[in-house]
């Protein structure tokens, strides 16, 4: 990827944020949403993640500015600000939350099609999953003839499946009914939602997962046509995407009321736009979710293999991580994700998980990066490095940083205990991978505190495996 008819130009870059972060999460917004919070409460909570997220582009926009040798982006911002193992841990926790993010498209993909051919059902029948394998390997077999090209294509989805986005919020605009959005604007009438502050929280994971692919950019700032493009495409994804989602939603609470919203079967974008316009309407949503999600599914296909291409490169990660085929694609990196999409594919055979379950434990993956990142910021702003010492963009980028720690901690908090618990069940294993690394270096496992950290990942996990076989806790 060292020629320059091989890089990435700004219009790919915001394709792939855009890409990314417009997958099937917002097709499925106004029920997801709808089933944890009301009216106010979503204004709210939306108001804390446009603060939260524009802080965290704004993250990585500095950070892509201020810092242009740390390539692949929230792994690279972990491991400077606080070494070997946080480092790999924040590149481990954003694959896996990739794939399972593509775990939950597939999912979601067949349950649309199943509106249609019953035998798909709710996108896990064995029919379903055999379908889903074969289209995971048909993207795999994509993406191996080239990043570039694959780039590319990626482009083309990402305006296709805009058009029915836009279409949905002109309708719905036009059917807004202000009498139906303040009806019951804080859920007094639905005590299963809770307190607003309660609803407030159970909305946040919902709205990480749309957001996830926000970093999209960074981790190919090593393949930027020009680093400043880095930042640019993160901001402009960024805010044309919060656009998008909060007309959806908003909108989506004026045309039906909660308790209605909150029944709907996903997509249900496409059974608000059916009870506004007929059975079209449906149609067209479920057309613009299946281009949707081949466009998500690229590329994601493309940033699960670099993160781990990237992180062997530092020899964070075994060496064979590092291989790329003619045409400059990770292969060894792309089959291992697709082999873990497919192992999870089989197990919804099988499993009680939903479509939510899994885009809540992505999103609960997604944390641990999200907040190293922002708290490398924070660390940079501190301690003055690549800043004059009297200089004002220093205390403004240190007040973003800030934001952003806060809210990533918020995020935290948010998740509860049982997704942390099965998150660190995830996190655990990784180590054997890190070992790896560590002894192709012929250096240690682990710094004396880096141990301790390790520790409470194991002790995690070991409950949380001691949760799912009592019962406890369920995927």
């Amino acid at each position: 990827m060292s020629q320059q008819a091989h890089k990435l130009r700004l219009n790919a870059l915001i394709a792939l944020v855009v890409g990314s972060m417009i997958g099937g999460g917002i097709f499925s917004l106004p029920q997801n949403i709808a089933a944890h919070a009301a009216g106010g409460a979503v204004l709210i909570g939306w108001g804390i993640t446009a603060v939260g997220m524009l802080a965290l582009a704004f993250v990585f926009q500095t950070l892509a500015n201020r810092k242009p040798e740390l390539d692949s982006g929230v792994y690279a911002y972990a491991r400077a600000g606080f070494g070997d193992y946080m480092g790999f841990s924040s590149a481990w926790g954003y694959w896996i939350s990739a794939w399972l993010g593509n775990v939950g498209y597939f999912v979601l993909l067949f349950s649309t099609l199943g509106y249609f051919f019953p035998m798909f059902g709710q996108g896990n029948t064995p029919v379903a999953i055999g379908c889903a394998s074969l289209l995971l390997w048909g993207v795999h077999f994509l993406v191996l003839r080239g990043i570039k090209e694959a780039a590319f294509i990626n482009q083309l989805t990402t305006v296709a499946k805009i058009v029915p986005i836009v279409m949905f919020i002109v309708i719905a605009a036009v059917a807004f009914k202000a009498d139906i959005f303040t009806r019951d604007l804080w859920g007094s009438g639905a005590p299963d939602l809770g307190s607003v502050m309660d609803q407030v929280r159970n909305m946040m994971l919902v709205t990480v997962f749309v957001f996830i692919g926000i970093e999209g950019a960074s981790v190919y700032s090593g393949r930027a046509e020009k680093r400043s493009d880095v930042g640019k495409a993160t901001v402009i994804g960024f805010l044309g995407v919060l656009a998008l989602l909060m007309l959806v939603n908003v909108l989506s609470l004026g045309v039906m009321t909660q308790p209605e919203l909150a029944s709907l079967q996903n997509p249900s974008m496409a059974g608000v736009l059916q009870y506004l316009v007929g059975d079209w309407g449906a149609i067209l949503i479920s057309i613009g979710l299946a281009i949707s999600l081949l466009g998500a599914l690229l590329s994601w296909a493309l940033l699960c293999a670099e993160i781990l291409f990237a992180t062997s490169k530092d020899k964070m990660m075994p060496a064979f991580l590092k291989k790329e085929n003619a045409n400059h694609v990770p292969v060894n990196a792309l089959w291992l994700t697709n082999s873990m999409i497919q192992i999870f594919l089989i197990i919804t055979l099988v499993s009680s998980g939903t479509y939510t379950s899994l885009i809540y434990l992505a999103s609960s993956m997604i944390l641990v990066p999200y907040l190293w990142s922002a708290a490398y910021s924070v660390l940079l702003c501190i301690r003055g490095e690549t800043y004059s010492l009297a200089s004002r963009r220093r205390v403004k980028d240190l007040l973003v940083a800030a934001v952003a720690l806060i809210y990533a901690m918020w995020l935290l908090y948010a998740a509860g205990p049982k997704y942390l618990l099965l998150s660190a069940l995830l996190y655990a294993p990784g180590v054997l991978f890190f070992a790896k690394a560590k002894r192709e270096q012929g250096e240690p496992l682990f710094k004396h505190w880096e141990k301790l950290i390790f520790a409470a990942v194991l002790c995690a996990a070991l409950s949380a495996a001691y949760g799912l076989y009592s019962g406890l806790l369920t995927l």
